[in-house]
């Protein structure tokens, strides 16, 4: 089965790199990736961009307006959603927004929901969702847990995109790691409204061996996940991916494939990615 990685890191963020020398398994470079998606029969991946101007800002709110994928050269199966830092968006980002809209690999458009203190229906983001629409591109938010203690939880609650989506129909909306801890909530949001979606990425950060003693010491840990991917009974809007580097592809891989029914393990890992980031067709 092919698979694609809806959701990864390739930018020259120092804590990135920290984590990927802790785990020590990961080799945080584009030979790396490359080796872990062949083992994964992995064929193209989307980078979320981000960068920071200043080492351990993540995300620097002095960086550019617009984010990419800098950490080195991009390999061709890496796909890119630009980054917003809501801080520094003027009518000139907009411009240049909708230059980088143009380009083939740019499939998406990232906004950091919780690092940024703006609710997703802020006036900021508006003229952007407007552009989503007019490109037919999606909008993935970061809710849940931030990485960064300076997060601020309230802005990342998946609930505050219920109004964003009901306002823009016909765009395309998807939350990154299915608003976890609060995954029951974005479940509610999946099962709403039609046009989000969500990805099941970063829900652990370790390597297989890690992973395997947490949840020898706490199984019932992902119950709240469990009750609600039942709940949400949206199977076709719920996509595949890692966070990388903060998990091994393969063995996250192989422990989501044990969430999701295999009836919908080809929409899961495949095909729901390609509706979601229509872009993409074009380099599978």
């Amino acid at each position: 089965m092919k698979v694609i990685d809806a959701h990864l890191h390739f930018s020259n963020i120092q804590s990135f790199k920290e984590t990927a020398t802790d785990l020590s398994e990961i080799s945080y470079n584009a030979a790396g990736l490359m080796k872990e998606y062949k083992e994964a029969n992995v064929v193209l991946g989307i980078g979320m961009g981000v960068t920071e101007r200043v080492p351990g800002e993540f995300p620097d709110r002095t960086t550019s307006s617009l984010m990419g994928l800098d950490l080195e050269n991009r390999p061709k199966e890496i796909m890119c959603c630009v980054g917003i830092n809501p801080f520094l968006f003027t009518e000139a980002s907009l411009v240049e927004l909708e230059e980088e809209l143009q380009k083939d690999w740019v499939v998406g458009i990232k906004i950091y929901l919780g690092y940024y203190p703006y609710y997703a229906y802020d006036a900021v983001y508006q003229p952007i969702y407007r552009l989503a629409k007019h490109y037919d591109v999606p909008i993935v938010y970061h809710t849940g847990d931030t990485y960064a203690e300076k997060g601020l939880l309230k802005y990342s609650h998946p609930l505050t995109i219920d109004e964003v989506a009901v306002e823009h129909r016909e765009v395309r909306f998807m939350m990154a790691h299915f608003g976890d801890p609060w995954c029951l909530t974005a479940a509610e949001v999946i099962y709403k409204n039609r046009n989000v979606y969500a990805d099941l990425s970063g829900l652990i950060v370790g390597t297989d061996e890690r992973v395997g003693r947490h949840f020898d010491r706490d199984n019932r840990y992902f119950d709240h996940l469990r009750q609600a991917l039942v709940y949400c009974d949206s199977y076709d809007r719920l996509l595949f991916g890692t966070d990388w580097p903060l998990v091994q592809v393969k063995p996250y891989m192989e422990w989501l494939a044990d969430m999701i029914p295999e009836a919908f393990h080809e929409d899961f890992f495949y095909h729901t990615a390609t509706r979601v980031f229509p872009k993409i067709n074009k380099f599978l």
